[in-house]
């Protein structure tokens, strides 16, 4: 097995910061979702600089109700300010068979980043010859690197950034666009607006 593969067994749910009180707890920067799921959780794991993680007892879990996008964790044996600092920089994740079941239409960022995205014609050709069949074929567009997601005071689609051979391509996160998500085959299909990549030209 190699290092990718086992990276993609665990999903990243916390990056440990600092000692948080005096008790052992840990302040961390959460990339879960779901946080409010964590308390009800009585074991983790913990990874240090992308080694094989290790299980931990958890004896609470909150969420800092000034910044929702940090928690609080306090785990077993770990009792003071000094054993909290040993934890500092450490990743909290959990086996990838452990995350929560999304319903359908819905996907994990980590799932889509990395896949690889094809444009397919908006309406292919009645007739055609073979030739003209090559050009309605699914073309490949680039690969996802992130996927960024509108304010909480901010409507909007979540936009997928592909990187292609001409730079960054910002693709809107919506069914009239991206028509077909296989997470398993690492595969997005999309029909693109005309003028989309002059737009993102322009943005930049």
């Amino acid at each position: 097995m190699n290092a990718s593969t086992k990276k993609q067994d665990w999903v990243l749910i916390a990056h440990i910061l600092r000692s948080r009180g005096n008790k052992g707890e840990v302040l961390a920067e959460l990339f879960t979702d779901f946080p409010a799921r964590l308390a009800s959780l009585s074991q983790l794991y913990l990874r240090r600089a992308q080694g094989e993680p290790q299980p931990v007892a958890l004896r609470n879990f909150w969420v800092d109700r000034n910044h929702p996008e940090h928690g609080v964790f306090h785990f077993a044996d770990c009792a003071s300010i000094d054993d909290a600092e040993k934890l500092r920089g450490d990743e909290v994740v959990l086996p990838m068979a452990e995350r929560v079941e999304l319903p359908a239409g819905k996907y994990f960022v980590s799932d889509l980043i990395g896949c690889t995205v094809f444009e397919t014609p908006a309406a292919p050709k009645k007739l055609s010859s073979p030739a003209c069949e090559m050009e309605d074929a699914p073309r490949a567009v680039g690969t996802v690197q992130d996927v960024f997601f509108p304010g909480e005071s901010t409507a909007g689609t979540p936009l997928l950034q592909v990187a292609t051979p001409g730079g960054e391509l910002l693709v809107p996160l919506a069914e009239d666009i991206c028509r077909s998500i296989d997470v398993a085959a690492r595969r997005i299909d999309v029909t693109l607006p005309e003028g989309l990549a002059d737009l993102n030209e322009a943005g930049k």
